[in-house]
């Protein structure tokens, strides 16, 4: 028996844990990943969960593993190639229990940033109903590709992290980025790296991650109108305690900007906002239960 949504959620956080389990470092098997999915949003923390994030390529397995499922009642995002958006929609759309709700559209390294939107709205013809994440090159194309998006439908994706040190923007890098987007007026998902809610050095490979509740509250102080070194200074923050506070005193207009990030686990950024008295312990009472 599922437990209801717990109460109490602030919507600072709703929605914002995109499901992204099959994705490295976590790389659970799509065979584990889809029911554990399921399980969450059936918990008591559901409302923290946003879609579930596959790649295009892995569609075709999808449709065997909620074949149980009611229709349209597993909300999907899907990361594609650009030359493969149409042909992306299309196997979702075959698949009865799933409600496409995201595409995440990487850009081919040679395409110039006003060839990607037009683009984008020849692959999605009449389709309007899907929101469409353009993932942003770490390159020169950065500001002038957020110009052309801004005043389209279109949203931004922002790389945080990866497998590889190199893959991790910095603080004054991912500041720059931050208010790039603030002040062109796009809205962005923040994806790999973002593996815990605070700055912090991971033991393991020794990479510095960015928190995902540093990133909260850059965005805010963005909006605000700070400067490039107060984001620096606010996403290199360790302080779980001031941290916390920040955000505890931070206006839910935050995610118009700041939309979701996807993650491996669903359970560590809930138990860790929680273990800051971000989150009810309702909300997380029966984490190991659905992560196991």
């Amino acid at each position: 028996m599922s437990l209801p949504p717990t109460p109490g959620i602030p919507p600072l956080l709703a929605g914002l844990f995109d499901d992204a389990a099959v994705f490295p470092p976590g790389s659970l098997p799509i065979e584990e990943a889809v029911p554990a999915h399921v399980a969450h949003t059936r918990s008591a923390h559901a409302g923290l969960v946003g879609p579930f994030v596959l790649a295009a390529k892995d569609l075709d397995r999808l449709a065997e593993l909620t074949g149980g499922l009611a229709e349209e009642s597993f909300d999907l995002s899907v990361t594609v190639p650009l030359p493969g958006v149409s042909d992306a929609v299309a196997a979702a759309d075959r698949i009865p229990a799933v409600r496409l709700v995201a595409l995440e559209v990487t850009v081919p390294d040679r395409a110039a940033a006003e060839e990607v939107a037009p683009a984008v709205a020849e692959a999605l013809g009449e389709n309007n109903s899907v929101t469409v994440y353009v993932e942003v090159p770490r390159d020169g194309r950065r500001d002038a590709l957020l110009a052309e998006l801004a005043g389209t439908p279109y949203l931004a994706k922002f790389r945080t992290g990866g497998v590889r040190p190199e893959l991790y923007p910095d603080e004054r890098e991912l500041a720059a980025t931050v208010l790039a987007a603030a002040r062109a007026g796009v809205a962005f998902k923040a994806t790999a790296g973002l593996h815990h809610a605070l700055r912090n050095t991971d033991p393991e490979t020794g990479f510095e991650q960015h928190g995902f509740l540093n990133l909260l509250v850059a965005v805010d102080a963005a909006l605000l109108g700070a400067e490039e070194a107060e984001l620096v200074r606010l996403l290199a923050d360790r302080d779980g305690k001031r941290v916390a506070e920040r955000v505890r005193a931070l206006s839910p207009r935050v995610r118009d900007l700041f939309r979701s990030f996807g993650t491996c686990s669903v359970a560590e950024p809930a138990a860790e906002s929680a273990a800051l008295g971000l989150l009810p312990a309702a909300a997380v009472a029966d984490l190991t239960e659905v992560s196991a």
